[in-house]
């Protein structure tokens, strides 16, 4: 069974509601009506009804059966003030509340953390600051983990699937930033049915060069092995030493990951990215992401250069982020 196959039995038939607050963009209405008609999620579009609407007319799209919220004249719109001025601890007056909520990414994250929605996806005309704010602000990261980082599944063919973290949140995490987001990445990777193995990755193996950046590695592994014990986790890996057996068997001979490893934890993320890009481009390899981890409900954002096809794949993968909370 291929990863979206097996991504899509999960889900079929469980009518998860997913919101989109990017409704009038045809790459995000497309999606939502092909994920309606596969009895895979709710769709659930934020904006002006009659624009919506007008759109999938043009288009020959039935919109009939999905649901349709106008931020603006929202129902419930006082009781969504009320938990936003609450969850923002006062650093908001209602006035504001009222101002801000009119977003649809603020709007759609509320929908989200009021349980009318079980995740959001977001991003096709809107840069990742303007999805992730809000769900760093409203939905927040879970307990023992202080920030939310960024995922790439890497599929080649129906067999190869690998994580690569984090290559798209922060910038240069410490050692604790970092053994978390191994161990969300290791999460991460059970949603894709991938047993995860997971190397922290370095130019040093094993003590085999002495720098500060190679330090964090090992100190990142050492509190990740901590917190999870029952994953496997090691480091600090060169890549050739984590993934292939007969150099690991040279380099680290004593891992228990070394030349196994399916979840890559770069140091920083321009190693990450760098990286991602060529498995991409060279490697011929699709990277699906990124995936935001940590966070106590999943919202995903998309690339503004997305297709139909990725906001329907990432709407999937939404979906069955909120069955693994």
């Amino acid at each position: 069974m291929s990863l979206f196959q097996s991504l899509k039995k999960k889900i079929v038939g469980k009518n998860i509601p997913i919101v989109f607050p990017e409704a009038t963009d045809v790459r995000v209405l497309g999606a939502a009506v092909r994920l309606r008609a596969d009895d895979l999620v709710e769709p659930i579009l934020l904006g002006n009804p009659d624009e919506i609407r007008a759109l999938a007319s043009s288009r020959g799209l039935s919109i009939d059966e999905i649901t349709i919220l106008n931020p603006s004249d929202y129902p419930k719109k006082e009781e969504m003030v009320s938990a936003f001025v609450e969850r923002r601890k006062g650093k908001v007056s209602s006035e504001e509340a009222q101002s801000i909520l009119n977003d649809g990414n603020y709007f759609g994250t509320m929908l989200v953390y009021m349980g009318i929605a079980e995740g959001m996806v977001s991003g096709a005309i809107h840069s990742t600051g303007d999805t992730v704010r809000p769900a760093l602000q409203i939905i927040k990261t879970k307990p023992g983990v202080s920030r939310t980082s960024g995922a790439f599944i890497m599929m080649r063919g129906e067999r190869e699937r690998y994580v690569f973290g984090d290559c798209a949140i922060n910038i240069n995490p410490t050692a604790q930033e970092l053994a978390e987001i191994a161990i969300e990445s290791a999460k991460t990777a059970e949603i894709f049915d991938i047993e995860p193995t997971v190397a922290l990755l370095s130019f040093s193996t094993k003590g085999s060069a002495k720098a500060p950046e190679a330090q964090k590695v090992i100190e990142a592994a050492e509190i990740a092995q901590k917190l999870a014990p029952h994953y496997q986790i090691d480091g600090e890996l060169q890549f050739d030493a984590a993934f292939v057996p007969a150099v690991a068997e040279q380099k680290a001979p004593g891992s228990s990951v070394a030349g196994k490893a399916n979840v890559f934890v770069f140091p920083e993320i321009q190693s990450g990215n760098i990286g991602y890009k060529i498995a991409q481009r060279l490697g011929g390899f699709e990277a699906i992401g990124p995936i935001l981890q940590g966070l106590n409900k999943p919202i995903s954002d998309l690339s503004r250069g997305c297709n139909e096809e990725d906001v329907y794949k990432l709407a999937i993968i939404t979906a069955n982020q909120s069955l693994a909370k």
